[in-house]
């Protein structure tokens, strides 16, 4: 059995030991109840010394018995939906090494072992509903646990779960009088191992941060902005492993936008605080980007060079592009593979989630969003104007480069700004984000041809370089100049449209 990767949107409930399974009749929808069929399940479940998967509301499983069997990795979505990946039963206490890639961001170094052993005797009747459509399954299970570790006595109860099959969320509304004339009533317990595991069930590891809102604390703003992006590096970091096209890129993003977002709001908080967050930020992103810009690098350069005349573009060029940037790709990412697995990569994340959770805010942070948040954006907005008169004077000579490049930063830098303060400042902020978004990728795409041109001059100029693939090269690089003057015109156009935007207080 092949992987698989599905969606699943359950409720379970409580039922009195002796009560009857529902009258499935009486749920609206429901016309043809199907037999119940039986079921013997055993499961392990498996988490960290410290519950670090239960704290997040994850279960990871190995089970035997019924049509599912193999090892099982719930990851919460929603109040009654969870992202589900299954794979083959492999061989016991092995987990997988696809699950292990979908875990290491929230086990961080830490080694998985069996909490728990649960063995469940299962009734399942099908619901129909009109055409014999498959609304939903009915479980009824008899537990009994046994806990590992010390945690905790055994454990017998009964449950019964919802799960929806092609039925909508409003299914579970409409069962509810039944499963209430049954006796039952929604269990207090997200899993199984919740209710084994009772007392030694952990504390949530994440809080949920408040809106930013006008009138609430601007340090809301930061909180709730990194909470989002936090997520996102949580997010990739199993795409990374797994090599999806794009995640590396999606990763690095969202380190980018946090340390752009800490930078703009540092007088916020505690003197010093985020200087270390701040600078492992930057060592993530730099890492993450060196197979993203290679990867962009030879999309980029080989396009251009299918451009050329066949016998330029098939000959010796392409096979050395080919290796040269293939080979700085594999090193980047294998790379990013090593920091992703590295104690301090780990602890950025541990130090993201405190700060989410526990801000070191100063009085500052405890003024008025709408304000605050607008003089420090438009502090980010300033300090891009003095980059473009900086980027102005420096034109026609050798920093003029170097002087685009800070432009782009500071674009940058003011479009995450802009877009945290967007349910503060609404469409002003939007239009401000834009601004900084349209300059960010002019100058992006300018300093792609900056470092396209002097790739293409080392190997042009490398010894023993053969005439005609040197001409290649310079055909390249002219192409590139030619990009790079399109560039500087388009970003000329778009400083005299968007210098001196604000947001209003």
């Amino acid at each position: 059995m092949a992987s698989r990767d599905s969606t699943e949107s359950e409720r379970k409930y409580a039922p009195r030991h002796t009560a009857k399974v529902p009258v499935f009749a009486d749920i609206a929808g429901v016309e043809q109840p199907g037999e119940p069929t039986e079921t013997f399940l055993e499961a392990v479940y498996y988490d960290t010394a410290r519950l670090e998967l239960a704290a997040r509301g994850i279960v990871l499983r190995r089970r035997t018995g019924g049509a599912d069997h193999g090892w099982h990795l719930k990851l919460p979505i929603g109040p009654d939906s969870r992202r589900e990946v299954q794979t083959p039963l492999g061989q016991p206490d092995r987990v997988p090494v696809e699950l292990l890639d979908q875990l290491a961001a929230f086990t961080r170094g830490h080694n998985l072992s069996p909490v728990a052993r649960l063995t469940t005797r299962r009734s399942t009747y099908q619901l129909h509903g009109a055409d014999r459509e498959h609304l939903a399954d009915f479980t009824d299970d008899r537990v009994h646990a046994v806990i590992l570790r010390g945690l905790g006595p055994e454990k017998h109860w009964r449950e019964w779960e919802l799960e929806l099959v092609h039925a909508t969320s409003e299914f579970f509304t409409a069962a509810q009088p039944a499963l209430e004339a049954a006796g039952a009533v929604p269990s207090t317990h997200i899993s199984k191992l919740a209710r084994a595991l009772g007392p030694s069930w952990p504390e949530a590891a994440t809080v949920e941060p408040r809106p930013a809102r006008k009138k609430g604390p601007v340090r809301d703003v930061v909180t709730a902005y990194v909470s989002v992006q936090i997520n996102k590096l949580l997010a990739q970091d199993a795409g990374v492993r797994q090599g999806v096209p794009d995640s590396v890129h999606q990763m690095r993003s969202a380190a980018r936008r946090i340390r752009s977002v800490l930078g703009t709001y540092r007088t916020l908080f505690t003197k010093g605080a985020l200087v270390e967050l701040e600078r492992d930020l930057q060592w993530l992103g730099r890492i993450l980007s060196r197979p993203h810009d290679a990867e962009d690098m030879r999309g980029r350069i080989l396009a251009t060079l299918h451009d050329l005349p066949e016998s330029q573009a098939f000959g010796p060029a392409l096979g050395q592009l080919e290796h040269e940037l293939g080979t700085a790709y594999n090193t980047g990412y294998q790379s990013a593979l090593a920091t992703l697995n590295s104690p301090r990569y780990y602890r950025i994340l541990t130090a993201l989630e405190h700060f989410r959770d526990n801000p070191p805010a100063n009085s500052k942070a405890s003024k008025p969003a709408r304000k605050t948040s607008a003089r420090l954006v438009n502090k980010a907005a300033r300090r891009l104007d003095r980059a473009h008169r900086a980027a102005g004077k420096a034109a026609g000579t050798a920093n003029y480069d170097t002087a685009l490049h800070r432009v782009r930063e500071d674009a940058t830098r003011l479009r995450h700004a802009a877009e945290s303060v967007t349910a503060v400042h609404g469409k002003q902020a939007r239009a401000l984000e834009k601004t900084g978004r349209r300059i960010q990728g002019v100058l992006g795409d300018h300093q792609d041809t900056v470092a396209a041109r002097e790739l293409l001059h080392r190997l042009a100029t490398a010894p023993d370089v053969p005439p005609g693939t040197a001409a290649v090269y310079t055909a390249l690089t002219r192409q590139e100049a030619e990009t790079a003057a399109k560039t500087e015109a388009a970003y000329r156009k778009l400083r005299k449209k968007t210098r001196g935007r604000r947001l209003g207080r």
